[in-house]
Order: C-alpha cells, then sequence, then structure tokens
C-alpha cells in the first residue's frame, strides 16, 4: 500500500496487516429500479401492467411499485457489478418487447401525469396478499397524495462478504455473536452514511427540475420553486428534488426518532411507529362504507411506509413483517435508496458508479461509528435537505460535527478516505476499475457542471426544452436503443418461463386462501405482539 496510515481505518489497517484485505472482495450488489410507464400520448399510462410480463405479485425480477404504472425492475445479487447491470439490461430489453407504444419514462421526477386521479394504483389480484398490498396503496394515497408516490428511483441493495465478518469478529476480539456482530457492523455502516450520505446527491442527483403538472392536486408547494420555463419549475443549483422535502417528507415522521444505534432499537423503534395512533390518521378511518381505506390508524401503516435513504435488510418470509424477519435472522444486507434515475444512463446507471457506491459503503462500514443522538439526525437532515436543493450553489457550506465546511472540502475528504479501500478492491484486476470510479468522481467535485443535474438543466437550456420534452425526448432514445437491441432466443425463453410461472403462482394463492381479509390482517398485525416480546 502506498497511501499513509492515516488514511486508513483501523478495521482496514488489521485486514492488511494479517494478509486479509481480500475479504473486501466479492460483496453482492443488486439494484431495483423503479420506471413510469408513458403512453404514446405523453401521458402516464392508464393500461394495466401487460400480463405478459407475468404476475407484479409473484415475478420475482418484474413487478409495479406505488402505480400500476410504475414498473419496478429487480436485479438477481451479483459479485460484479457489471453482471448486475447487464442483467438490469436484459429486463429491459424483455419488457420492451412487451410494451407496445409505451416506453419508461428515464428520469425520476414524473411528467405526463394530471393530478392525483391520473395515477392508477397498483392491484395485485383477489388474494390477500395482493388485496393488503393494495389496501396499503390506498392508505399512502389518503396520507400523502398519489403524485408523490409516482416518483421513480433507483434502490442498490449490497451485502458485504460473508466471510468478512467472522474475521473482523476474530481480529477485533469480538465476544458477540457472529449475527449480533454482524448486525452491529451493518448499523455502523448506515450510521456512517448517514452522516457523508449527502455525497450520493451532489454527485448523482438527477432531478433538479420538476414538471408544473406534479404540482396539480398540491398547487401551494410551486412558490417554494423559480420558473425555469412555462411548463417547469427548478432550483437553480438542486441535485435531487426528489430527496428535498416536496415529497417523501412529512411531519409525522420527522419525529419518528427511528434508533439506529443497534438492531433492537431499530426493530423497537419501528415497531412502536407502527402500533401507535395518529389522530390525523384516525380522522380518514380505516374503513369508509365497508371498503379500506388504510390498512390502519397508526402513524405508519407498515414499515415500508417509514420513509429513509438507508434501510436493514433481511428476506422476510410469506406474509412475514420485516420487523420480524429482522428480530428473527438479523441483517442480510442494506438498501441504498438515495439515487436519482440518470437520464443520460439507458438504464439509470452504469458499472463505474456502481463501483464508487460499492467502495463508499464498504469506507462505511471499515471507518469507527458512534452512536447517533437526535440531534445528530436533525443535522444529517439539514445537509441532506441544503445539497438536494442547493448543492451545486458556490460556497455552499454544511454541518460537519458542529462545524461548518465548504462541500466541495468535505466531499474531498470523503473521496480521499476512499482511496485505500478502492485499491484493495482493485488488486488482481488490470484496469483498476475503482480507481478510475472515484478519479471520475473527483473531477465531479471540483466541477460542478460535470453533475447529472447540472447537465439536465445545461442540456434543457440550450435546447430551450422543458423538462417534460427533455425527459421524454431521453426515454424514447432509451426505447429506441432496446427495441434495436433485443434479447437472444435462450434468455428471452427463461424470461418467458418466469412470468408463466408467476402467473400460475397467483392463481394458487388465489385459490389456497382460506380466511376473511379481515382475519388476514388480524393475524398479519398479530406479529406486533412477537415483535414486542424479549427474544
Amino acid at each position: 500500500m502506498t497511501h499513509s496510515d492515516t488514511m486508513l481505518s483501523p478495521r482496514l489497517e488489521r485486514l492488511l496487516h494479517n494478509g486479509r484485505q481480500h475479504l473486501l472482495r466479492g460483496g453482492l450488489k443488486g439494484i431495483e429500479k423503479e420506471s413510469l410507464r408513458i403512453g404514446k400520448d405523453g401521458m402516464i399510462a392508464q393500461t394495466a401492467h401487460p400480463r405478459a410480463l407475468g404476475s407484479a405479485l409473484t415475478h420475482p425480477y418484474i413487478t409495479t411499485d406505488y402505480s400500476e404504472a410504475l414498473i419496478e425492475l429487480i436485479t438477481p445479487p451479483f459479485a460484479e457489478i457489471g453482471d448486475t447491470i447487464d442483467y438490469l439490461s436484459d429486463l429491459h430489453r424483455f419488457v420492451y418487447d412487451h410494451l407496445g407504444d409505451e416506453i419508461l419514462l428515464g428520469a425520476s421526477m414524473p411528467c405526463g401525469i394530471d393530478g392525483d386521479e391520473s395515477i392508477p394504483i397498483a392491484t395485485y389480484g383477489s388474494s390477500n396478499i395482493g388485496r393488503m398490498k393494495h389496501v396499503y396503496r390506498r392508505g399512502l394515497w389518503h396520507r400523502y397524495g398519489r403524485t408523490m408516490q409516482s416518483i421513480a428511483g433507483i434502490h442498490f441493495n449490497y451485502s458485504a462478504p460473508t466471510g468478512l465478518w467472522p474475521a473482523l469478529k476474530q481480529l477485533e476480539n469480538s465476544e458477540a455473536s457472529l449475527d449480533a456482530f454482524t448486525a452491529d457492523g451493518y448499523f455502523g455502516l448506515i450510521r456512517n452514511f448517514q452522516r457523508i450520505g449527502w455525497i450520493i446527491l451532489y454527485l448523482f442527483g438527477a432531478s433538479p427540475a420538476i414538471c408544473k403538472s406534479f404540482f396539480k392536486s398540491r398547487p401551494s408547494l410551486m412558490s417554494q420553486f423559480e420558473t425555469f420555463d412555462q411548463g417547469t419549475l427548478y432550483h437553480p443549483y438542486a441535485t435531487s428534488l426528489r430527496m428535498s422535502d416536496i415529497g417523501y417528507k412529512s411531519k409525522n415522521q420527522a419525529n419518528l426518532n427511528i434508533d439506529y444505534n443497534s438492531l433492537p432499537g431499530y426493530v423497537s423503534s419501528l415497531h412502536k411507529a407502527i402500533t401507535t395512533p395518529y389522530p390525523e390518521y384516525e380522522k380518514i378511518g380505516v374503513k369508509l362504507n365497508g371498503e379500506y381505506q388504510q390498512l390502519n390508524s397508526n402513524l405508519l401503516q407498515i414499515e415500508n411506509e417509514f420513509y429513509s435513504t438507508m434501510r436493514p435488510k433481511q428476506i422476510a418470509m410469506s406474509g412475514e413483517k420485516p420487523t420480524m424477519a429482522l428480530k428473527r435472522r438479523g441483517l442480510r444486507y442494506i438498501e441504498m435508496r438515495s439515487l436519482d434515475l440518470d437520464v443520460f444512463k439507458t438504464v439509470g446507471i452504469d458499472a463505474s458508479r456502481g463501483r464508487f457506491i460499492e467502495a463508499l459503503l464498504l469506507n462505511c462500514l471499515l471507518h469507527d461509528s458512534p452512536p447517533n443522538t437526535p440531534e445528530d439526525y436533525a443535522i444529517y437532515n439539514a445537509n441532506q435537505l441544503a445539497v438536494a436543493n442547493n448543492g451545486r450553489k458556490p460556497g455552499l457550506e454544511l454541518n460537519k460535527s458542529g462545524k461548518p465546511i465548504a462541500l466541495q472540502d468535505w466531499a474531498s475528504e470523503i473521496l480521499d478516505t476512499m482511496e485505500p479501500v478502492c485499491t484493495v478492491l482493485d488488486e488482481g484486476l488490470a484496469d483498476k476499475p475503482y480507481s478510475a470510479a472515484l478519479k471520475e468522481q473527483r473531477q465531479v467535485v471540483q466541477n460542478p457542471d460535470l453533475t447529472p443535474s447540472a447537465r439536465m438543466l445545461n442540456t434543457m437550456s440550450g435546447n430551450e426544452q422543458p423538462f417534460a420534452c427533455f425527459a421524454l425526448q431521453s426515454s424514447n432514445e432509451h426505447a429506441r436503443y432496446f427495441k434495436n437491441h433485443r434479447l437472444d432466443d435462450t434468455c428471452n425463453r427463461e424470461f418467458l418461463e418466469l412470468a408463466e410461472r408467476s402467473l400460475n403462482k397467483q392463481t394458487e394463492i388465489e385459490s389456497s386462501d382460506q380466511l376473511s381479509f379481515d382475519d388476514f390482517l388480524a393475524n398479519y398485525f398479530a406479529q406486533c405482539d412477537d415483535i414486542a416480546s424479549p427474544t
């Protein structure tokens, strides 16, 4: 290693000293990407999720998010990010074979919507679990409106190599169980990411402008923005308005104080939010004329309603609550949720970006991560909002440990600490792709005009295009690319078989339901009693 010891975290030093740095390589990376289906009229699609794509309820890789028109593509996890991107590209090719005249919007912020009622809520069939997913989305509509739910993003899933945890446990002489040690390590990663996660918004934010149609259901918000042109509002120095407070933030969630200092604390605090009644939602009612309006009237209906930049994850069994899965089997991976779709990339992300993110997450795992206080979270949130709204503003300062620091100075410090990690990840690779990805982002730190957000605004300005025209033109270019690069026959057959199996599985679930929907919900939420009890 050619780096000074001051750049090394204690964990990385121990791994290097014992010749175990190779255990950092080969962590699994998966991607979940949302895309709004747009009809040939340029408006959000009103058609059902194409049956040829399979069942949105049971397909492992092709589903829907909030809206029937919001497709979500999910890759399996791969050790090589290039394989993850390739699989995501294959999913796009298969989808485009069955979209007809529709296209996938390549931008995060929606266009082609005409108020809340234009956004169809996703449906999942007649089974109890399918009805629950639909009712949950109805609850989101009543609580936050549908328009905000049509915003699309990319979630980056990462799990550290399994051999890393026992090695670190041994090197640190930890007496904790391996599961507890692993959970503590992941929560340390999450806390460190919360401290510096604003850098993702600066480097990769790609939502600096919004169609005026976005505000039809909430016109009062328009006064917060400047006018870019007749159809577009924006902040001149914005990076990621998707991650600002125009959408996912809500007053009740701002005061939840979810605990990220330990797995038990996280499960307990999230459980409290799911079981605490909220007067404003009680006014909505759970049922109206016998029809469910929401799953319950608590602060959160279920765990997924809590919006955060990163989630600790465990694969849940059918009908199992996510917090119960975490309590029973610990953490399996983390889900980073702060990536915008990059309209300049055909699938919204590329391998270089994925390598940078992997190195950043590993760096967060390797550095010390003291517990956080509610005051700390308030600072992190303020930093995120500052970067989301004004990240490219010359001289912008953030709050680092209670002291002001220029964004570019702090960003350079973060990238400096990533160098040793990138060097380790590059070992044995002739082209040194991780160091190359880091070098690429150093240039973006020094020159804000290279950020996707600046490039979007410069392109829109140069072409005299409102955001909607720019987004639709770019998305049509993506569509032409995928239609001109078709799947090979073997891969196409595999996806067709997956679609057919998913449809059959949905039919099996619907035919096997024995409980009424009321009883099904009662049983589902009865798990809360088990979560509240000691392990």
